[in-house]
């Protein structure tokens, strides 16, 4: 082993366990092509896709892939709503793929179910696996997490697909190369990360403010904000090779131009941002005045307070004939628009599986017109280009929020999109808190595409090979 070798090794770059891809759908997209293939090669990888860049003909097409190179079955694990739409996807882009809850049949190649329903299968059963909306694995200690970790540890081609909300979660790209079989989310924070002790968690937060503030020159403060995680930060000296660490697993696309593919057929319209304070009838109890609500406690006592009179409000908003999708966050709040807006059905977690896939169906082929749904429900992949008006209330999680909105605000809708972000005198904190995510969440994913692509180019220049020519005087 010479001296390159061994710094490769100390490298712990992803390695490539696939194969190169034998049949692509005339449907897709160049850039989607270019994604696919990558994936095939790699065997074990990541696309981090913004909503309606594609990801499920992607992954489909990589099935596909898998499945004629190997002669053996796929499964592709998707949300509870998401599952049939996949199975729709597949017959349009040629994809044969059955929908199953329990028992396979024989002749099963691509097989979709939900990840509620992955204990009732045999990971030795299948030689690829699929993630959809695999942000789900984010949470290191969650039992589902652990549960699709452990079923895939053994499975030879893996895929995990995403649109990644908020980009600097460094616990998702461990827990994500986890999955994959790269360094365990342990591994990764030893390997480039160092603890902050108390002091130095104080002075990080003063810089991520400070760089909040300086947007101007968030090119080059905000690669400082990217790198802090709880109690551990990234080094200083490791930022470089934590980025081709991660670009040599994964892909973080929000358009096609992010990896050097033509725009046009991917621009997003207008999206419309409109900010409702209600203002009570009536202050709290003991109190003269309406005051902002201090901490989870006062805010959840906000929100009881004043439940008819924001319901009252977004029954207001929603009073037309053109489809809108209203969020909630509470079961008290889900029946109360319910019953307010006339046209109206709610998918609640009580609701039965076959009854909230037939409500999706509704809404979705447009014979509902008005869905109330929780986020942690219904937020995650489906499509929705149909509906143009979203109704929420203000929340604190800048990731449901985000997932809310690009249900309806993603590539493919051909009008400007209204949301209506619905909060108290005494919640303005909260909206407060949501915007500063919001600016926080675009400056990171632009630090992690650029630092994404910068890695890709460095890992080319050194594999680049010149040659070399002797001069003319020898």
């Amino acid at each position: 082993m010479d001296y390159t070798e061994f710094l490769d090794r100390k490298a712990q770059l992803g390695g490539d366990y696939g194969f190169e891809a034998t049949w692509i759908p005339p449907l897709l997209f160049p850039f989607q092509e270019a994604l696919v293939r990558w994936a095939c090669l790699k065997g074990r990888g990541a696309i981090f896709a913004d909503c309606g860049l594609g990801k499920t003909p992607m992954q489909l097409t990589w099935a596909e892939n898998v499945v004629r190179h190997t002669n053996g079955r796929v499964l592709i694990l998707t949300p509870l709503a998401v599952a049939r739409q996949t199975i729709k996807e597949g017959e349009k882009f040629g994809v044969d793929c059955k929908l199953r809850r329990d028992e396979m049949v024989k002749s099963d190649r691509i097989v979709v179910t939900n990840y509620q329903q992955l204990h009732k299968f045999d990971s030795s059963e299948f030689t690829g696996v699929v993630c959809d909306e695999s942000s789900i694995l984010k949470h290191y200690t969650g039992a589902t997490q652990k549960q699709v970790t452990r079923f895939l540890s053994k499975i030879p081609y893996r895929q995990l697909c995403t649109a990644t909300a908020a980009p600097n979660d460094y616990i998702e790209l461990g827990t994500s190369s986890e999955a994959l079989g790269e360094l365990s989310h342990s591994e990764m924070l030893s390997r480039f990360f160092r603890q902050l002790d108390n002091k130095g968690q104080e002075r990080e937060i003063k810089q991520q403010e400070f760089a909040r503030k300086a947007v101007c020159h968030y090119a080059k403060l905000s690669f400082r904000v990217a790198q802090t995680i709880g109690q551990w930060r990234l080094k200083h000296h490791a930022a470089i090779q934590f980025w081709r660490w991660v670009a040599s697993w994964a892909r973080a696309v929000r358009s096609p131009s992010d990896i050097g593919f033509d725009d046009d057929r991917f621009v997003l319209p207008e999206l419309i941002e409109n900010h409702h304070v209600i203002r009570p009838k009536t202050p709290a109890d003991g109190y003269l005045f309406v005051l902002p609500a201090f901490g989870l406690a006062e805010e959840r006592e906000e929100r009881k307070r004043t439940l008819i009179e924001r319901c009252e409000y977004a029954a207001k908003l929603a009073d037309h004939n053109e489809p809108v999708v209203v969020w909630c966050h509470t079961n008290a709040e889900g029946d109360t628009l319910e019953q307010m807006i006339p046209d109206a059905r709610q998918i609640a977690g009580r609701t039965p599986d076959d009854e909230k896939e037939d409500i999706y169906d509704a809404f979705a082929t447009g014979q509902l017109r008005a869905l109330v749904i929780k986020p942690k429900i219904g937020a995650w992949g489906l499509n929705w280009q149909h509906c143009s008006h979203v109704i929420t209330f203000a929340s604190h999680s800048y990731e449901q929020y985000y997932q809310s909105i690009r249900r309806c605000w993603r590539f493919g809708q051909t009008k400007p999109v209204t949301v209506d972000v619905i909060c108290t005198k005494g919640e303005e904190r909260v909206l407060d808190n949501l915007q500063r995510k919001s600016e926080q969440a675009s400056m990171m994913f632009d630090v992690l595409v650029e630092n994404m692509n910068q890695a890709l180019r460095v890992e080319r220049e050194d594999n680049a090979k010149t040659k070399e020519e002797l001069p003319t005087w020898l």
